[in-house]
């Protein structure tokens, strides 16, 4: 059986993610296939573009799933899967917006590298004050954080020419242009840009299993995030030295943060020397799938496997959760991903992040600038 879907409000996802699982509203979970889940989108959510599909592998079900048919005014015929239990969030591949009439991109719960790509544009739309379509993909939007181009920038996942990026990334309302190119052949669009003035930089996508238990992972603590935005502040202040309004800029970069875990589950970890955070990382989880983020130490407290013990606490995590799926990206001209490699993650693709280059500002205020 391919995927199944399930079509709901993120607020009743992220309550779902609280608890690990999606309860019945009646007597089962509604589900649907792809191919009809316009028909409960339209009958109970007219005209919603802000919905999100759970995207649903069958095989991990424990509960039956029969097939009954619809309601007044369906096709005649139709039957739809209903779950007659829990939907459990392990159970979920990716979460993908809904915003019709364009197609979602349904990745399978084998393909590694699209439920990686789902869940870095899904957070990104999801968490936006405004998104906007555009040729291939949205623009997202949030005026109050205008130095976090993660926040404000053209998100595309189907191809276009370099023509088509440059005119939506300069013509709806971004503070500075900036595009993310998330498709098979994007690099030829990216390598285009860079020719015309563009800075342009591959990301590899990286994957492996969480795994329980591993060695080092007592020493990184859960700790609130609160408790490490000075350690995000003084990293900020460091890669962005000499930049025009500073502390403006790091400000805001630390003001975004909050809004990420009304939307995924968020955990902070870090380590400590004498009660100061020197190590912290983040983990992202959605479902069956975990987003390794901003693994990092401070210069003068690297060479003590201090980053070691952050990455086997959020592995750790994510493998409590029930994620089958770890993952990040690195850039491909850095030495973090040989760092990764040699801790078990793979080259499973990758995706482009192409910024104008009028601002000395640019692609130093995305996330991986920790």
């Amino acid at each position: 059986m391919s995927v199944l879907v399930h079509l709901c409000e993120p607020a009743t996802w992220r309550a779902a993610l609280a608890v690990g699982a999606l309860h019945p509203d009646g007597a089962f979970v509604h589900l649907s296939r792809p191919e009809q889940v316009h028909l409960p989108a339209t009958r109970l959510f007219p005209a919603r573009r802000d919905l999100v599909l759970l995207v649903v592998d069958p095989a991990r079900l424990a509960d039956p799933v029969v097939e009954e048919p619809g309601v007044p005014g369906d096709p005649e015929g139709a039957r739809f899967p209903h779950l007659y239990g829990p939907l459990p969030a392990p159970a979920v591949v990716a979460v993908v917006p809904y915003r019709p009439p364009v197609p979602p991109l349904l990745p399978a719960p084998d393909d590694a590298l699209g439920r990686a790509v789902a869940l870095a544009l899904s957070v990104r739309t999801r968490r936006a004050a405004e998104v906007r379509d555009v040729p291939g993909g949205v623009v997202v939007l949030d005026p109050r954080f205008p130095h976090s181009r993660d926040d404000n920038r053209l998100v595309v996942v189907e191809p276009v020419d370099a023509d088509t990026v440059e005119r939506a990334a300069t013509t709806t309302g971004l503070p500075h242009p900036a595009a993310t190119l998330a498709w098979a052949g994007a690099d030829d669009v990216a390598a285009e840009l860079a020719r015309r003035g563009w800075q342009a930089e591959e990301l590899q996508v990286m994957a492996r299993p969480p795994a329980p238990a591993l060695p080092g992972a007592e020493r990184a603590e859960v700790v609130d995030q609160r408790e490490v935005h000075p350690f995000w502040e003084a990293g900020w202040r460091r890669g962005l030295a000499g930049t025009p309004d500073l502390e403006e800029v790091v400000a805001q970069l630390v003001g975004r943060e909050h809004r990420t875990d009304r939307v995924v589950a968020v955990t902070d970890v870090a380590v400590r020397e004498s009660g100061r955070v020197v190590a912290s990382g983040q983990l992202r989880v959605d479902g069956a799938t975990a987003a390794v983020e901003a693994v990092g130490t401070a210069p003068e407290a690297r060479g003590r496997g201090h980053a070691d013990a952050v990455l086997a606490r959020l592995l750790e995590r994510a493998a409590d959760a029930g994620c089958d799926l770890a993952v990040l990206e690195a850039d491909a001209a850095d030495w973090p991903r040989h760092w990764y490699a040699r801790r078990g993650f793979t080259v499973v693709g990758s995706t482009w992040e192409v910024t104008a280059a009028a601002d000395p500002q640019a692609g130093a205020t995305q996330d991986s600038s920790r």
